[in-house]
């Protein structure tokens, strides 16, 4: 009996144990970091490795549901699932069978069939020990003998970091290893949730001299250049990492370290962006700590055409020649900030080899292309200066410390841009004759003296004229009015009494002046505008009536009177004064001055022939003359004329109203963005802003900023993207609605599209797909996706489908509802301005409210259609 209990106990005991392994064996497997060559790890084991520190876990995954399996590596503790690494991501396995296990001397992946699928590759060989395959701490999957237990990478036989994908950790390197002629590079996925390498890699030029990373489009195009030894400021480190280029017999590599171990930091590559992204516990979201390494429209390569010239976000144009070099044609140089990249460059002045030279200094600069540069890190300052002037082939020279040394170009200068504050120097060598500015102080201290004292004499004289003008003004206009009767002192304004008395809205006169804006006087704007008769009334908003006008000169003009009963009439005026008034683009309207009357403020404006977008876009008979390669030209203009506003400005401003009501057309189409009385200034360094109240138009209010108050760059994105779906509908986002499926604007184009982008990008030239687009179209029963009046012009040369389907895309990218998946402006120019670039799929449009909505409701009760020269939609909500 006591056997027989004995027995029975044992049996218990067994089947417990046996119970807790099948339980917990998942926990219990999850917790190793190491694989040897007696195990197999598989799909349906559901077995991963963990690093020590538990930071990384490596195992089979799947993107989507509709995806294949691969094996790689995410970070196990951060909540969103983040890829670092992926083995087999150009040759999935097709099903939930498949195997990892060390073969011999390699680590080999396998499918169903057993057949390989992924294998590190190693030369055949007898292995010394048996080998164990590892995932470290750092998030390197190694291969290395059993008996090794150092991290030292010389013992590794084999380790991922040597194979990067789209992303660069910590400790990782990009760059070219002499010893084992391997360059290790970057390449992003080719969609979201597709590991398959994409279209856009990271590598470096390791035949320049000196040596270049360059982000190359299908392996051969240039999208952008980092320059030598990768002297972008931008990749100068941050908050949180230190970066490091190391140039030696053995190898040429960028790579980064963290400073803080409890914080993740990751250097990742999404389509053509380069940026850096950092996790903080205990967050449960990557923030982007460099938003991208190239994100200004100079950071393209070739931004400005031809060789000679360089790109400085701060100047209008951007595009410039290098002192001591002219436009190589006048004509396609004064054309050169409507066709970027297109221009012939400059050409050198006349340089006689015998003759005397200097340098130009040009600061803060992209150093220009290699190609032509030779390197020498044995010489000097001096003695690289000496070099390029004996050498009457040498353009310039640049000279840095920390590895760069002394570099001399020969030949054009190619691909050069300025930065606000950091790259290196470039020294252009001009004739020492030459009528340009230097700012080498090579010039000799009393040339310097005199033109000081000179062009300081001339200022006092001028100075002291002006103000005895204005002197002499002011009492002869007070000895007028003293001598006209009272009555007279009184102006008749569409039954409102004004008057004449001058107040200084900003306090003291000089402020007014400092802004370089002319003050029109009073009578002169009557004049103008009839006494604001109603016949030239040509528009009314939330801010007051705009009237047409003509001066005495003959100039026509557009004024604004802004309305006595609106409370923030005043901010609205002197946020437009103190801003547009310092803004100079082709796609911006021009502001010519202003009038400042007790109880009156005016605005005035170059008047454009062809009134606001809004007039010609949704009225049924003036839309049949918009065809599509206008509508196009319309779209482009104004992505150039915000990302002026965004990037190449003087300052960076935030519109916050953009529609189709605040874009102008001048008398050849060209659109202006106006109305600037909601903008706001961003400091370089900002993103993003909040706001307790909610100023603008509903149906082109981004989601974050109608509900939360916030708002950036990617607000006015969602703003451009509504209107650019707006342009090719020819239907208000606001007022728009489809009864059958209760779409709004937004969500009624991203249904209807999404197969035609599908067959877009897999059936390219395809004629029958172009027709099938074409019937898609005309068959539809509710709205369809073109506005009738361009397809009905699709018999002209100019109605281009692709090019429409492209515009579509790029609206629904810039209305997706997260901020981070919006495109910059930058990128938005690009993907209009090339068809060579790959554009992304995009997400669900943010704001596809139903019809039954409050927002919806209030929207509606302004959706008047009126169109107007300088129209004010004043909408004020309380942030959630």
């Amino acid at each position: 009996m006591k056997g027989v209990v004995q027995k029975i106990y044992h049996n218990s005991y067994t089947f417990s144990f046996f119970v807790v392994i099948v339980l917990f064996h998942r926990v219990l497997s999850i917790s190793v970091s190491t694989l040897s060559s007696s195990e197999t790890l598989t799909i349906s084991s559901n077995r991963t490795l963990v690093s020590r520190g538990g930071v990384f876990e490596l195992g089979f995954f799947k993107p989507s549901e509709r995806s294949r399996w691969y094996l790689g590596i995410w970070y196990k503790q951060v909540t969103e699932k983040t890829y670092a690494w992926v083995a087999n991501r150009d040759n999935p396995l097709t099903n939930s069978t498949g195997a990892l296990e060390i073969y011999r001397n390699n680590l080999v992946l396998l499918d169903q069939l057993n057949k390989t699928v992924w294998t590190t590759n190693l030369p055949s060989g007898d292995a010394k020990s048996p080998l164990t395959a590892e995932l470290l701490a750092n998030g390197n999957f190694v291969l290395r003998n059993s008996s090794d237990n150092n991290d030292d990478p010389s013992e590794f036989l084999w380790q991922s970091f040597d194979f990067p994908t789209d992303t660069l950790l910590p400790g990782m390197k990009l760059g070219y290893d002499f010893k084992t002629e391997r360059n290790r590079f970057l390449t992003s996925w080719a969609a979201e949730d597709d590991p398959t390498s994409g279209d856009f890699t990271f590598k470096l030029n390791f035949t320049r001299k000196p040596p270049e990373f360059l982000l190359l489009m299908n392996q051969d195009w240039i999208i952008h250049r980092g320059g030598p030894r990768f002297g972008i400021p931008a990749m100068q480190g941050s908050d949180y990492t230190v970066y490091n280029f190391t140039e030696n017999n053995e190898e040429i590599a960028f790579s980064f370290l963290t400073t803080n171990h409890s914080i993740y930091s990751r250097l990742i590559m999404r389509d053509s962006k380069l940026m850096e992204f950092t996790w903080i516990p205990p967050s449960s979201a990557w923030k982007p700590s460099v938003d991208s390494v190239f994100k200004h429209i100079c950071d393209l390569y070739l931004t400005c055409g031809g060789p000679n010239t360089y790109c400085d976000e701060n100047t209008s144009p951007i595009c410039n020649c290098i002192t001591g070099y002219v436009p190589k044609n006048d004509t396609a140089w004064a054309e050169r900030d409507e066709r970027l990249g297109l221009s012939s460059g400059c050409v050198r002045k006349e340089l006689n080899c015998q003759g005397q030279h200097r340098f130009f200094q040009l600061n803060n600069t992209k150093l220009p292309d290699t190609k032509t540069a030779t390197v020498d890190r044995r010489i000097d300052m001096n003695t690289c200066k000496e070099r390029c002037l004996s050498d009457c082939n040498c353009t310039s020279f640049a000279f840095g410390t920390a590895g760069l040394g002394c570099v001399t170009w020969t030949g054009d200068l190619v691909d050069i841009r300025t930065y606000n504050e950091g790259g290196n120097v470039l020294y252009v060598k001009v004739s020492a004759d030459d009528d340009a500015d230097s700012s080498s102080g090579e010039k000799s201290d009393r040339t310097g003296k005199i033109i000081g004292l000179t062009i300081g004499g001339f200022s006092v004289m001028l100075t002291l004229i002006v103000i005895f003008f204005c002197f002499w003004k002011r009492r002869d206009k007070q000895a007028k009015a003293d001598a006209t009767p009272i009555v007279a002192n009184q102006v008749l304004m569409n039954e409102v009494v004004l008057p004449r008395k001058k107040r200084n809205l900003f306090g003291e006169e000089d402020e007014v002046k400092d802004l370089k804006l002319p003050l029109m006087e009073f009578e002169a704007v009557v004049a103008a505008t009839q006494h604001f008769s109603d016949v030239n009334k040509v528009g009314k908003g939330g801010f007051g009536i705009v009237y047409k006008g003509r001066l005495s000169d003959g100039q026509e003009i557009a004024v604004k009177r802004l309305s006595e009963m609106s409370a923030q009439g005043t901010d609205e005026f002197m946020t437009e004064v103190t801003l547009i008034a310092r803004l100079q683009h082709v796609n911006l309207v021009k502001l010519l001055g202003c009038c400042i009357y007790e109880g009156e403020k005016m605005l005035i404006y170059e008047y454009l022939e062809n009134l606001s977008l809004d007039s010609h876009l949704f009225d049924e008979a003036r839309s049949c003359l918009l065809n599509w390669q206008m509508r196009f030209d319309i779209i482009s203009g104004i992505a150039r004329g915000l990302l002026y506003l965004h990037q190449d400005s003087r300052f960076r401003i935030i519109h916050r109203d953009l529609k189709a009501s605040n874009i102008l057309l001048d008398k050849d189409m060209t659109p202006k963005i106006s109305d600037f009385g909601m903008a706001r200034i961003f400091g370089r360094d900002e993103t993003e802003a909040n706001t307790r109240k909610v100023v603008g138009t509903y149906g082109y209010m981004s989601p974050e900023y109608a509900m939360n108050g916030t708002f950036s760059m990617k607000s006015d994105v969602f703003s451009f993207g509504v209107l650019l779906l707006e342009i090719i509908s020819g239907k208000r986002s606001r007022s728009f609605r489809d009864s059958d499926s209760n779409l709004n604007l937004l969500g009624y184009v991203k249904f209807k599209i999404t197969f035609l982008l599908f067959d877009l990008y897999f059936n390219n030239n395809n004629k029958k797909i172009l027709n099938q687009v074409w019937r898609n179209w005309s068959e539809d029963q509710g709205l369809e996706i073109v506005d009738t009046a361009v397809i009905v012009d699709s018999s002209s040369p100019t109605f281009r489908p692709r090019e429409i389907l492209r515009c579509l895309q790029i609206g629904l990218l810039c209305v997706q509802e997260l901020v981070e998946d919006r495109p910059m402006m930058s990128s938005v120019v690009l993907m209009l301005g090339s068809e060579g670039v790959l554009i992304p799929q995009p997400k669900q449009p943010g704001y596809c409210v139903a019809s039954g909505s409050s927002l919806d409701t209030q929207s509606k009760q302004r959706d008047d259609g009126a169109w107007t020269v300088n129209q004010f939609t004043n909408s004020i909500i309380d942030a959630r």
